[in-house]
């Protein structure tokens, strides 16, 4: 069964294996497998603050980090649900970003992690989301199109050769 879930400490090992992964990729760079495994319970507790829009600093939005999980065992992918934009999301990251494990792509779980993704999404009272990708991400292009997403426009930010595409999908 797949379902995404917030982590809690009996997932440690195989988030730990599915991180590393991701990580041997490029993504996800910005957490520290060493201080996540010397403390999990820690980062578990870090994770659920940045839901508390009292406890995030300004340049931050209020988000929840899911785990995509094959039969509660096998780490599958990662999904940030943002519950509101700042200006720089509303360029560059949309409300929902996310990321499969490398051995897990070209299987489905991308459209299947923006489908659940959706779902939460409208439980927290979202009726319309940004979801974007980068033009030459042909995958995710496909993911996101296959979920109702209507491209607004193809952005290039300064600094980056790739555009970004943006993408609105209605889910009220």
């Amino acid at each position: 069964m797949l379902e995404l879930i917030e982590l809690s400490a009996p997932y440690q090992d195989s988030f730990l294996t599915g991180l590393r992964e991701l990580q041997a990729d490029g993504q996800l760079l910005y957490y520290n497998i060493a201080s996540i495994s010397a403390d999990f319970g820690a980062f578990v507790q870090s994770l659920q603050h940045n839901k508390d829009r009292t406890k995030i600093p300004a340049n931050r939005v209020p988000d929840v980090d899911y785990w995509l999980y094959e039969n509660d065992s096998i780490l599958l992918g990662h999904l940030s649900l943002r519950y509101k934009l700042n200006a720089y999301m509303l360029q560059l990251g949309g409300h929902i970003g996310y990321q499969i494990c490398p051995s897990q792509r070209r299987q489905g779980y991308g459209k299947i992690i923006l489908q659940l993704g959706l779902e939460k999404a409208r439980a927290i009272g979202l009726q319309r989301v940004l979801v974007t990708c980068d033009e030459n991400n042909l995958g995710s292009k496909k993911i996101i199109e296959a979920n109702g997403g209507q491209l607004e426009n193809a952005i290039l930010l300064e600094g980056n050769s790739i555009r970004k595409l943006r993408y609105w999908i209605d889910i009220a």
